[in-house]
């Protein structure tokens, strides 16, 4: 096909049919919430999540990588819609590199005769080896103590291997993969304004875009909402394209857009945001 969409625009159309207009093996990362069970009301739009993900296989370059964040509907039981995804996403030729947490700081108080359900699963799909990781960092509890020799762990051989090298401990380690956000709250709507009722958090978006692409990568986003993934895309000099079939979503995430682009260097609130995020992107330290 020679009709290819031009990066860096969103488009209000089915991204079943949008992803037909990339190319093949072009798409660095992608991160997207699908809409799931019938939750969020999509305007009768029902996902076809076979074309969808083998859409996304083919235009997924040799160690791009898919955020998949998703959960489930539950009524009497869980409806394990985001498991049988994930299985998907194997059968289509995807590694299922690692199983993140979504976990809300602030989740919706539920009276269903079940403890308080307070997260969604953030599924990271890999075409091959990631070719990016820029881990993010934290800082160690125990930074600056002394190590010794005397904590063992058991290997596969049954012998005790020493737990840790001899001396001091460093400053920071890899965080790890339960990641928690305040979701709805009014710092979010302070740099992008959101209408849609289950958006991203901004923090959660800057730092998948972080860890897995770098500069000038290509990142999209099928069921963009109100359009943070291609913001925060574009405020951290990465590429993007983006697809939405509302056109209500559409038109606001179009406006934000634009809004953005044209006030970063005015509206102080704004740049002081992005020099924050990009200072992050250099350094990638959790504080």
């Amino acid at each position: 096909m020679s009709d290819y969409l031009p990066l860096n625009n969103i488009y209000c159309m089915n991204c079943e049919e949008g992803m037909r207009y990339l190319k093949s093996d072009s798409i660095n990362l992608t991160i997207t919430s699908p809409p799931y069970d019938n939750i969020r009301n999509y305007n009768g739009y029902n996902v076809n999540f076979e074309v969808v993900i083998e859409e996304l296989f083919r235009v997924t370059k040799s160690g791009g990588v898919v955020v998949w964040v998703v959960g489930d509907k539950t009524e009497i039981g869980e409806s394990c819609s985001s498991f049988k995804q994930a299985l998907l996403f194997k059968e289509k030729g995807f590694y299922l590199y690692d199983t993140m947490i979504f976990q809300k700081k602030n989740p919706t108080p539920l009276n269903h005769g079940r403890y308080q359900q307070c997260f969604d699963f953030m599924f990271i799909f890999s075409k091959g080896k990631p070719e990016v990781f820029n881990p993010i960092m934290v800082t160690c509890k125990t930074a600056g103590n002394y190590q010794s020799k005397n904590k063992y762990r058991h290997t596969a051989e049954d012998t005790l291997s020493p737990l840790h090298k001899k001396g001091t401990t460093k400053s920071y380690k890899i965080r790890n993969n339960i990641w928690e956000y305040a979701v709805g709250g009014k710092k979010d709507k302070t740099i992008i304004n959101r209408i849609n009722s289950a958006p991203f958090p901004t923090s959660l978006v800057i730092d998948h875009i972080v860890s897995w692409s770098n500069k000038g990568d290509i990142v999209l986003d099928p069921f963009m909402g109100s359009g943070t993934t291609p913001i925060i895309a574009f405020l951290l000099d990465r590429q993007y394209i983006a697809f939405e079939i509302s056109i209500k979503y559409f038109n606001h995430a179009n406006r934000e857009i634009n809004r953005i682009i044209n006030t970063k260097s005015s509206d102080n609130n704004l740049s002081s945001f992005i020099s924050k995020i990009k200072k992050f992107d250099e350094e990638r330290i959790l504080m």
